[in-house]
């Protein structure tokens, strides 16, 4: 039996839909993310659903307030540099606010859709990620096993 850690990411389109806001993990070198890119999002708190979860996130780390949100689905990792997390993906259709430049993480990016895959990224980004974006109305739920940093599979399912 695991017990994972549950975290969010949130992917914002613009409002154009042609561009997604991305955090480059610059700041701190001894992130294990350093120098990739990533959605935004973070730890769900002990007082929180994962869809507060994500808003909070959202304001803290791009200052944007979340309108239109829609979970995408899950991804599983497992023995990810030994630990089991959870995470609940969604996408960000509409948003007000004023964005910031970013926070002591990363900096924000608006990146063209058609640009992500030539972003740094973890390999196993680009397996989950069209999903995100896709007009299939169904969720993806799906498993991926590690060995510390690297990914031994991926599976999944659309309900």
């Amino acid at each position: 039996m695991i017990s994972p850690i549950l975290q969010t990411t949130a992917y914002i389109l613009s409002p154009d839909r042609r561009s997604v806001l991305l955090m480059r993990r610059d700041k701190y070198p001894q992130d294990i993310h350093f120098g990739k890119y990533m959605g935004l999002g973070g730890h769900v708190e002990a007082d929180e659903d994962p869809v507060t979860c994500i808003r909070r996130e959202i304001a803290e780390e791009s200052g944007l307030t979340v309108g239109d949100l829609t979970l995408r689905g899950t991804v599983l990792w497992t023995n990810f540099a030994d630990t089991d997390a959870l995470c609940f993906m969604f996408r960000v259709d509409t948003f007000t606010g004023t964005q910031h430049g970013g926070n002591e993480e990363g900096t924000l990016e608006w990146v063209p859709l058609a640009e992500v895959r030539d972003k740094p990224m973890w390999d196993s980004d680009h397996e989950w990620l069209p999903m995100i974006f896709d007009d299939d109305p169904r969720q993806f739920h799906g498993v991926m096993p590690y060995d510390g940093y690297d990914m031994l599979s991926w599976s999944y399912q659309r309900i």
